[in-house]
């Protein structure tokens, strides 16, 4: 049995009550300066609605990674948890370019940024007294710009003054391993760091040594879209366990444009549950197996737990 206790933004809460967890998702979002049409996740009922099915499907916590930039809300989040009953725990910090405010960035140190991203994990956001429970979504591209790499130090430094796990974007490119190299250098275990996206690098040997490092290695584009997609994903969850590194990994959908919404034909936050989980125990998984990735495993990440 778990002791230890994540923050949510309707308070603490033990680590045994989290049940299925998503470890990367987004709850409200504005991400039109990339995506215009489909790019703003700002409904509030429509935010119930989804994760509701959610709940229904077996769900009980989501991680919302919208960070500092990225139209973070911390009062809406808290009415859909309070809504829904689903624990939702709130990202912390600043994502990567083109959406950090790097006028406000460059005038403050490193330090100074630590202190900003310290103070929502241990007394709230502004005003509000609600608490971010991980640090990030942090990120970067195909290489770590010098705005980028502060933010990384200051999230390191953070994470070493609260302990709280740092999750991170790294999409397309496998500039994972750039990310632990530089965390490392700021002193922060690489257990203790959750590698996104992975699953968009096509690379089982780049997942392997990630999780070789001790990272965790997370899949968090699982959507069913597209058949391949579906395939390849339970292919490299399959090798993984095989190298004796399903302790590594975490799986999660990254909802972040109406179209991955239930309501627009998308997967929504139940397809985990409702149509992968089926998927894996076909693919000769166990219902231990796919338990340990998707309450097991959240749920080390979250508390450090070994």
């Amino acid at each position: 049995m778990s002791t230890g206790v994540v923050q949510t933004v309707r308070g603490p809460v033990t680590a045994d009550a989290l049940g299925v967890t998503l470890p990367h998702e987004h709850v409200f979002i504005d991400l039109l300066r990339e995506y215009r049409a489909a790019g703003l996740l700002a409904d509030e009922q429509l935010a119930i609605e989804e994760l509701t099915r959610f709940r229904e499907a077996g769900g009980g916590t989501l991680v919302d990674c919208t960070s500092e930039g990225l139209g973070r809300s911390p009062e809406a989040l808290h009415r859909v948890s309070v809504a829904t009953g689903v624990h939702i725990v709130m990202g912390s910090g600043h994502y990567r370019r083109p959406y950090l405010d790097e006028v406000i960035i460059d005038g403050l140190s490193v330090d100074a940024l630590a202190d900003t991203i310290v103070r929502d994990l241990t007394e709230g956001v502004g005003d509000t007294g609600i608490r971010a429970g991980i640090i990030g979504e942090i990120g970067c591209d195909r290489s770590i710009s010098a705005v980028e790499e502060r933010v990384f130090r200051a999230a390191a430094r953070a994470h070493r003054r609260t302990g709280v796990t740092i999750t991170t974007h790294a999409a397309r490119w496998p500039v994972g391993e750039a990310q632990l190299d530089l965390l490392a250098e700021e002193g922060v275990d690489p257990g203790r760091v959750i590698i996104g996206h992975c699953d968009m690098v096509p690379d089982p040997a780049y997942h392997l040594r990630l999780a070789r490092r001790g990272a965790w290695v997370q899949f968090d584009t699982i959507q069913g879209t597209h058949e391949r997609d579906t395939r390849e994903r339970i292919d490299w969850i399959g090798r993984l366990l095989d190298a004796g590194m399903g302790d590594r990994l975490l799986l999660s959908h990254d909802v972040c444009l109406t179209t991955d919404l239930a309501a627009y034909g998308g997967p929504g936050y139940a397809y985990l549950l409702a149509g992968f989980r089926p998927r894996l125990l076909t693919a000769g998984l166990s219902e231990a197996e796919v338990d340990r990735l998707m309450i097991d495993g959240p749920r080390r990440a979250l508390t450090g737990e070994a």
